[in-house]
Parts: C-alpha cells; sequence; structure tokens
C-alpha cells in the first residue's frame, strides 16, 4: 500500500507504536503519536520520532488529533473500543492493528500462531525448527519484536512466524496467514473482552481471510475450539488423547504426524526437552505447522530435540540446597498457572498474584491442595486470589516478589520447587511479565551467591535486589 503523504496517527509509544511510527514516517506518512504518559516517562524513544519527523502529543490525548487522520493504528494496549477510537471510526477514520498495516508489505509465507496459553513456546518452537532446517526466517509478534519491525527482513523465500495476541486479531481487515494454529481457549483478558464470546471471536479472527489454499490447525482435546473451527482452510487437528483424521497425536510414546492417510513417526515423547504436558501440546502443534510449511520429519525431529526453551515459561533458574526455582512469569492467567502446577509431582512453593485480569481463581483451589505446601501472594489481586484459594494451602501475604522469594528460601526444605507462576498481569509492580522474570531470577542469583557465600564462610549480597 501507499504512505506517501497518508496522514497516519499512532496511538500509544510503547515498543509496538514506536515501531509503528518509525516505520510508517520512514515510507513517507504525514505521521503524529499520541500518549497518554509524559516525554520524561517515555525516555528515549522521544528523540528517535522527532528526528523521524513524527509530531508528538504526550500527556495526554485530544479529539480533534484523531478526527482529522486517514489512518490510525493503535497500540496493543488501546482498547478497540477506546471512546476516541470510536469518535474517528465514526467520522471515517480506517483503523488497524499493527499486524494488519504490517501485513500489507510482509513477503514470502506466514504461520501465525494464537491461543490462551502456549503461543511463546509454540511459536518459538516453529521458528527454531524452520531455522534449524535451513528455512530464512522471521520470528516477530507477540514475543517481542513487533511484526511491522521485521517487514524489512522478509523476501519472497523467507517464512514469517507470529505470535498473534486478541488485542493484535480484533482490528484486522485482510491479514491472512499461510498456516494459521488456534492453540486453546481459556480465560483471559476478561477485563478488556468483558465475555469469553467477545474473546473467542477477537482470536478466531486468525482464520477470517484465509482461502482453500491455507491450512488452519486447531487442538482437538479442547471443546471450546470446536465452534471455531473455519469452513474455508484445509483444517488439521493434534492431540494427546486421540487420533485425528489429519494433523499430529500421540500414539503410545511416539508422536505421529497423518497426512492424506499415511503417517510417519516423528519422535518419542521422551526426546522432548520441554517439561509438562501442555508442552506436549505446544510441540503437537509444532509438528503439524513444520510438516506443513516443507520440513522433513528428520528435521523436525532434530529441531524438537535442540529446542532450550524460552525464557519466562517454566525457566529452570537454579537449584539452591536441594531447592528448584524456576520462573513461569509468562502464566499470566489461571490456566497457564494450572498447567505448570501439573508439570511437577509437589511439593511447589509458589508465588501467585498481581494485576487480577477478572480471573476465576477458585479453579486452583483442589491443585494447590494436592500439589502445593505454601502460597505466597504478591501484588494488587493477592486479596482476591486469598480469598477465592483459602482452605486448599497456607497462605502467605509476602506482598512483593522480594519478599515472596526471601519467605520462600526460608521455607523451603530438600526436593521442593519454589515456582513464580502469577496467575496475573504484571502491570501493577511491573512493566511487563518479561520484567517481572527477570528480578524474580536476580533474587535467586542473589540467594545462590548468599547461601554459596555463607557455606565458604564470606559475607554476601542479600536476596533482594533489581532487575
Amino acid at each position: 500500500m501507499e504512505l506517501n503523504n497518508k496522514r497516519v496517527l499512532v496511538v500509544g509509544l510503547a515498543r509496538t507504536g514506536v515501531a509503528t511510527a518509525l516505520f510508517c514516517a520512514a515510507r513517507g506518512a504525514v505521521v503524529s503519536a499520541t500518549e497518554s504518559r509524559t516525554e520524561a516517562e517515555i525516555g528515549e524513544s522521544v528523540t528517535k520520532l522527532r528526528n523521524a519527523g513524527v509530531t508528538l502529543e504526550l500527556g495526554g490525548h485530544q479529539e480533534k488529533t484523531f478526527l482529522h487522520q486517514a489512518l490510525i493504528v493503535p497500540s496493543p494496549g488501546v482498547p478497540a473500543d477506546f471512546p476516541l477510537l470510536a469518535a474517528a471510526r465514526a467520522n471515517g477514520v480506517t483503523i488497524w492493528s499493527e499486524i494488519e498495516l504490517a501485513y500489507r508489505f510482509l513477503q514470502g509465507t506466514l504461520i501465525g500462531i494464537t491461543g490462551s496459553n502456549g503461543k511463546t513456546t509454540t511459536t518459538a518452537l516453529v521458528e527454531h525448527i524452520l531455522r534449524t532446517a535451513g528455512f530464512p526466517t522471521v520470528l516477530a509478534g507477540n514475543i517481542g519484536t513487533p511484526l511491522i519491525a521485521g517487514v524489512e527482513d522478509t523476501k519472497r523465500n523467507t517464512t514469517t512466524v507470529v505470535e498473534l495476541s486478541s488485542f493484535q486479531l480484533e482490528l484486522i481487515e485482510t491479514f491472512r496467514p499461510d498456516i494459521s494454529l488456534f492453540l486453546n481457549l481459556t480465560p483471559d483478558h476478561l477485563d478488556r473482552h468483558r465475555s469469553m464470546e467477545i474473546y473467542g471471536a477477537a482470536k478466531a479472527r486468525i482464520f477470517e481471510n484465509q482461502t482453500e489454499e491455507d491450512a488452519a490447525i486447531l487442538n482437538a482435546d479442547d471443546p471450546a475450539l470446536t465452534p471455531y473451527a473455519p469452513a474455508r482452510p484445509r483444517g488439521y487437528w493434534f492431540s494427546r488423547k486421540q487420533r485425528v483424521a489429519q494433523g499430529a497425536y500421540l500414539h503410545g510414546d511416539d508422536i505421529v504426524f497423518r497426512h492424506d492417510g499415511a503417517e510417519e513417526t516423528i519422535l518419542a515423547r521422551g526426546e522432548i526437552p520441554l517439561v509438562g504436558a501442555h508442552n506436549l501440546e505446544n510441540v503437537l502443534a509444532a509438528v503439524v505447522a513444520t510438516r506443513l510449511a516443507g520440513a522433513s520429519a528428520q528435521a523436525v525431529s532434530k529441531g524438537i530435540r535442540s529446542f532450550a526453551g524460552v525464557e519466562h515459561r517454566l525457566e529452570f533458574v537454579a537449584e539452591i540446597n536441594g531447592v528448584r526455582y524456576y520462573n513461569d512469569s509468562k502464566a499470566t492467567n489461571v490456566d497457564a498457572t494450572l498447567k505448570a502446577l501439573d508439570a511437577f509431582t509437589g511439593h511447589i512453593l509458589i508465588i501467585l498474584g498481581g494485576k487480577d485480569k477478572g480471573s476465576d481463581y477458585t479453579v486452583l483451589r483442589n491443585p494447590l491442595r494436592e500439589k502445593a505446601i505454601l502460597a505466597l501472594l504478591i501484588g494488587a489481586g493477592a486479596e482476591k486470589i486469598e480469598r477465592q484459594i483459602t482452605g486448599s494451602v497456607t497462605i502467605e501475604r509476602a506482598g512483593t516478589l522480594e519478599r515472596a522469594v526471601e519467605s520462600a528460601s526460608r521455607a523451603a526444605r530438600l526436593g521442593d520447587v519454589v515456582l513464580l507462576a502469577p496467575a496475573c498481569a504484571s502491570f501493577d509492580q511491573f512493566e511487563n511479565y518479561e520484567h517481572r522474570g527477570r528480578l524474580f531470577k536476580d533474587l535467586v542469583r542473589n540467594l545462590q551467591t548468599h547461601t554459596a557465600g555463607v557455606s565458604a564462610g564470606k559475607s554476601a549480597p542479600t536476596v533482594s535486589g533489581r532487575p
């Protein structure tokens, strides 16, 4: 599409907003950007934007800024029903998400991955398999690098693997993956989407523009996905529990790919380096996507076996005096925390809490009763979580992550697991889940240094620290 001299407004100047504004400015658009934060809060990005010719409106939004644009691109954190967007829409202004704009410049094959949980691990695994197999790849989206920032790296032979959130998908128009994956659907972001129906429909837009030439991959074990199975693209499934007509499934201890009646064994379950049943599902999904993308069975097997995992997803941090510490900061909803608990046999000291997203924490009661010995609560959601899980496990209101790690280290014994799996968003105390996970890892490593120093009879730093 032609951006030269087009009036474009970018709403929100986090990572995606900055990348979008710079992209449009580089193509000759007349770019404005509006942000509720002040210049001091935004930081060094302001200089880059001004140097690129972007007009900035900081510290708040004005309605007139929204009404006289050809295109508005809101950042994913801006709700689609934001009143000023509604006013612009009523005035005939086109409103797209960043992925819609990026799609119009993208070259090559596009693999899009969405779902409530497992998106990041599956996206990273698919890209790793294809890259290991020799495919030119771009890894982008909700995984860290905005899709629009990767456009320049794509060519006709490139495969772009993109993680997609409901926030990104709710404002698409023509966005069309060649291969789409919908991994699962569980309650999340209900503070924004207001109902499971709205949330599920936003995610299902990943299929909206696909044709008979494209492929759609869904989880056969998740009944919540059945209503969203699309008619146009070729349908494939993955399952831990049943044989599928087309796709990948677990047969005994073997992962089998089935396509047009032919079956092939990819690898044994025991060869998967990731822990947890949910990661088995992620692997099954990745098998289907990468085989359909053209990777050989041998290349897929090799890629899975060499995959080291993703930061902040059941990431092993350290073992201290026989206690293992795991960082699952990406467990930002209840279902992700349930999956994290399921990955261990028991004796878990779990850190829960953060910004509540309208979640129901009562479903954690039985797993906590069976697996956990202590729940340490932090952040704004602590009171609600305590109220809903009381009676299932011993509870301590730690308040902060620093105090939670200190308390856990004192209470844990040989063979225990200290698990950060908050079931909440991070924005009450942290910039994002990565910030929360990095701080947890720093606290654990400081604890490790302190413990080693004490063992050696030396003074050492305390557990508290900064990322």
